[in-house]
């Protein structure tokens, strides 16, 4: 049985599932691997407008396997750092993704599966989900997930990250790590059709452009330098073949060729 499961629609939605239910969907390193082979792959399909990524059983997941973890604990510092780069390589394949990623949150969410949502760029939580950053609760840190998950929720991380307690979906709302609540599978569904809906109404490249400026820009002053690359960047879109469509075809009243329906 595949430990990440893909499906690809009509529409361009490529849904991922990971697929260790017994496990919570905790990684390893072979799960650590399809999920940065399979984000680089889709980030270049030119059909893929959006990706899914959700867990199948009980939980999303439960961030690290436990007995991958047993098993680094024997291996030298070196061979450690190595495997936490490959970990760290596969949230930045996520998180710089070209497509818009959507990450569907239910069960259990611990470590690791917190920083899969916080590199997403728009996450739904079912009612119920419970967070956790656990790590200092086993002696470790969480390191690794670091800079995507405070890039997310900014200070409030201080805590969570200190005290590894719990927390609910309308905490998670409320520091921004996901944007809705869904009251059942269902529901979620529902929302996801609604981001699918306006994302298919978008130009793909001007989509992947608009994501690249978030996450340049977060955080940078506003100096003569990134006013001027702003400029730069606006400049290339509108001589791009998608601005020159764009703009065109709202002056005709026209739709582009990239409106899905």
């Amino acid at each position: 049985m595949a430990m990440l499961d893909e499906t690809l629609d009509d529409w361009g939605t490529a849904r991922l599932t990971l697929n260790r239910p017994e496990r919570h969907n905790a990684f390893n390193a072979d799960l650590i691997a399809a999920l940065t082979e399979a984000f680089t792959r889709l980030s270049a399909v030119p059909d893929v407008r959006a990706i899914i990524l959700s867990g199948a059983g009980k939980s999303f997941s439960a961030g690290a396997d436990l007995d991958w973890m047993r098993a680094a604990a024997t291996w030298s510092e070196a061979d450690n750092q190595a495997d936490a780069m490959r970990l760290s390589d596969m949230l930045a394949a996520i998180n710089n993704c070209a497509k818009p990623v959507i990450v569907v949150a239910h069960g259990h969410v611990t470590g690791g599966g917190v920083g899969l949502v916080a590199c997403a760029d728009m996450a739904v939580a079912i009612d119920g989900a419970q967070f956790r950053l656990s790590e200092v609760r086993l002696g470790l840190t969480p390191a690794t997930i670091s800079p995507f998950v405070i890039a997310k929720i900014g200070a409030a991380a201080r805590r969570w990250f200190l005290t590894a307690e719990a927390f609910t979906a309308d905490q998670a709302l409320a520091m921004g790590l996901v944007n809705e609540i869904a009251t059942d599978a269902d529901a979620a569904e529902a929302i996801v059709a609604h981001w699918l809906a306006h994302i298919g109404q978008a130009a793909p490249q001007a989509i992947a452009d608009a994501k690249r400026l978030a996450l340049d820009f977060a955080d940078q002053p506003i100096t003569d330098e990134l006013r001027e690359e702003t400029a730069r960047r606006i400049a290339a879109r509108r001589v791009s073949r998608e601005g020159r469509e764009g703009i065109n075809a709202f002056l005709t009243k026209g739709k582009p060729s990239w409106v899905l329906e």
